[in-house]
């Protein structure tokens, strides 16, 4: 009897882009790749900051190296992605929050925003993308959403707005590219305990709003999202484009 084989979960022999790496679940996500076998570029916009993680990265015997990216700067980000070799794997988690009632929002918090979460997502992707075309080859391309992608809430009408938005663009690139063997899809987290999150978390109201909604019981680690992030990018999910994995703890079960 032939039985089936389990589809690899290693990623030994791609090249991965990690956008927003400097910290939390960017940072994270480059060490899940790294320790499945893949060659990572860091990528931020200090590529100072990255250096202490390349470093530890070698040392664990990974392959790693810094990159300077600005995704906010759409013609510095496609020059530069264009200057390198392709990128079988992107994982962007570079991403801004702004929040505040949707009466307070100003102008500017509204185009910070935008710029970065749905500005910056858009043509990195593309540029990856178009890397992957140009050379022939298939790739697995994931950007950082959120549960709120799914949902609102409070304080939270131009970072939804955003991140619903990476949903849509996800969902037309993987029918444009899935012939070419070009995944792309989202990971949305709930509230992670990262820097980005820790200005509710000092609330003590916000933070019993959060317990709540989440049926798991528990705020998000930087190490739930790890596991997802290695199973996209890998041959494991093979089958899977077009869609949003929700690590919500249960927030969006509603």
């Amino acid at each position: 009897m032939d039985l089936p084989r389990t589809p690899s979960f290693r990623l030994d022999g791609k090249r991965a882009l990690v956008a927003g790496a400097s910290s939390g679940i960017g940072q994270a996500c480059a060490v899940a790749l790294a320790e499945h076998g893949a060659n990572v570029t860091l990528a931020a916009r200090s590529a100072g900051k990255l250096a202490e993680l390349a470093e530890a990265l070698t040392e664990a015997g990974h392959a790693a190296s810094v990159l300077e990216l600005d995704v906010s700067d759409v013609a510095a980000t496609e020059a530069t992605v264009a200057a390198n070799d392709p990128f079988d794997i992107l994982v962007n988690s570079a991403g801004l929050a702004r929040h505040s009632p949707a009466l307070k929002t100003t102008e500017e918090d509204f185009d910070a925003a935008s710029d970065l979460n749905v500005k910056g997502a858009y043509f990195l992707t593309r540029a990856v993308a178009k890397g992957l075309i140009e050379a022939g080859r298939p790739g697995s391309l994931i950007n950082i959403s959120s549960q709120m992608a799914k949902v609102g809430g409070v304080d939270r009408a131009v970072y939804a707005a955003t991140k619903h938005a990476v949903e849509g663009f996800t969902k037309s690139m993987a029918i444009e590219w899935g012939s070419l063997g070009i995944r792309v899809n989202t990971i949305c987290p709930t509230f992670i305990m990262t820097p980005l999150a820790q200005q509710t978390f000092e609330r003590p109201e916000r933070r019993a709003w959060v317990e709540e909604k989440i049926k798991l019981g528990r705020i998000g680690e930087v190490e739930d999202i790890m596991g997802a992030a290695v199973f996209l990018a890998s041959d494991a999910a093979a089958l899977i484009t077009g869609t949003a994995l929700m690590v919500d703890g249960g927030w969006t079960s509603d």
